[in-house]
């Protein structure tokens, strides 16, 4: 699809309210709905995952706990989600490729980010005391065997870990990825204020979500603007 970031507000008004009328009523809410949730205070940077089952469960967990971008690093491998298991959710979350660790990271603190490194050898912070508050933050899943790259470990502004209490040492990225973006996402609606899109970002993005879920959506713009976007 064409970009349509910094478009006037105007702009995305009108085409949203053509596209509506394409629309169920329950559709249009079902989006709104969603998207009042939707938050890029914090997002992931996944590491070279090779498993597609883990890429398309990371994908359907940003989506189910509200996190609108997530990243990934494919200098070993590209990100490829199972088509069975994302089950189209990648749709409603914006994937952002890195072709390396360095050039991730950079993009990250470039966005104003806090590189939060997830692994069960470093004592650091817990979901229950990882500080929230402190700026928007990044958590970083490592590959599913090898964990976290070293630069990632010599880059990281904090660590974060699952405390176990039986005989396993550490969860596999999946499990540790759904328990890491549901307690944090949950703690950031009730503890930062401002963690909510922008006004034009959630314009912007309930555009392209309208644009996905109608039919022809692109003739009927076209029609009525003289423009596909």
């Amino acid at each position: 699809m064409t970009n349509t970031e910094n478009r006037a507000p105007e702009w995305y008004a009108g085409r949203i309210a053509c596209l509506e009328e394409f629309m169920l009523p329950e559709r249009s809410e079902t989006l709104r709905r969603a998207l009042a949730m939707r938050t890029r205070y914090m997002t992931l940077l996944a590491e070279n995952t090779f498993h597609p089952q883990n890429a398309a469960a990371l994908i359907r967990h940003c989506e189910a706990f509200g996190v609108q971008r997530m990243h990934t690093v494919e200098a070993l491998c590209p990100f490829e989600p199972s088509a069975s298991v994302v089950r189209g959710t990648d749709r409603w979350v914006d994937v952002v490729r890195h072709a390396s660790t360095t050039e991730a990271l950079a993009a990250l603190r470039a966005g104003g980010y806090r590189i939060v490194a997830t692994t069960p050898h470093r004592e650091d912070r817990t979901p229950e005391t990882f500080d929230v508050g402190a700026g928007p933050f990044a958590l970083v899943f490592g590959t599913e065997h090898a964990g976290i790259s070293d630069e990632v470990v010599a880059s990281a502004d904090e660590f974060l870990r699952i405390p176990m209490c039986g005989m396993v040492e550490s969860l596999n990225v999946s499990a540790s990825a759904a328990i890491l973006i549901y307690q944090l996402a949950q703690r950031v609606r009730e503890q930062v204020g401002g963690w909510r899109l922008s006004a034009d970002e959630h314009a912007e993005l309930l555009y392209r979500w309208m644009r996905t879920s109608v039919a022809d959506a692109d003739a009927i713009l076209r029609r009525r603007f003289g423009d596909p976007i």
